[in-house]
């Protein structure tokens, strides 16, 4: 298959609708923690999120909540807060959760991510959109980095920690108002206190 065959069909295998050329959404839900938190749907998103589509394809980090995070954590090993702050700032929302579920993992994909290449840069959007590369198998070799190879160094031990930092005061900014109005809406419909608390069961968490 060519590389937009396979993106096809990572698409429908995902169960997401083709994009759309029309008016978008102006809010997506994103999973910040077991919430998913109606967060704006920028420009930003657009212009990066066929890309960072295929950053799941090339790597093979799930959509759930466990992958966005991985993806997000390679992502901000190969430089993304370089390529946009605010796709960075995106990529630190996800980080967080991923971060409370299994950090080992999330520190594993920012390792990868220090020894691979984003397709972030306009150039390599050109590129790609010009179908230089045919398949995910010629991405992944130009692309991704060794999965065995050296650990980051105490540079990128820093920069990692000063995200996780950063991503939990965002998580706790975007999270308590979210549980908030999720518990407070649901008291106003009747439901006990001790149900209104409960967490919603997860979905896609790997």
């Amino acid at each position: 298959m060519t590389l937009q065959e396979e993106l096809n069909e990572f698409y429908r295998r995902c169960g997401f609708a083709p994009s759309s050329k029309g008016p978008h959404p102006r809010t997506v839900p994103v999973f910040t923690g077991c919430l998913l938190v109606p967060l704006p749907n920028i420009e930003t998103r657009h212009r990066y999120l066929k890309y960072h589509d295929l950053h799941h394809m090339i790597t093979g980090y799930s959509v759930g909540r466990i992958g966005e995070g991985e993806v997000s954590a390679w992502e901000l090993g190969t430089g993304s807060m370089l390529a946009s702050p605010i796709l960075g700032i995106m990529n630190l929302i996800a980080l967080s959760t991923g971060w409370i579920l299994q950090p080992r993992r999330m520190w594993r994909a920012f390792s990868l991510g220090c020894r691979s290449r984003n397709l972030y840069r306009r150039t390599t959007r050109d590129e790609i959109d010009r179908a230089q590369w045919k398949n995910v198998a010629s991405l992944q070799a130009a692309f991704l980095g060794d999965k065995e190879g050296r650990a980051p160094g105490m540079l990128r031990r820093l920069e990692f920690g000063v995200y996780l930092a950063i991503a939990m005061v965002i998580h706790a900014i975007i999270a308590v108002p979210a549980v908030i109005v999720r518990v407070g809406s649901e008291i106003a419909t009747g439901k006990p206190l001790l149900e209104a608390v409960k967490p919603t069961k997860p979905e896609r968490i790997f």
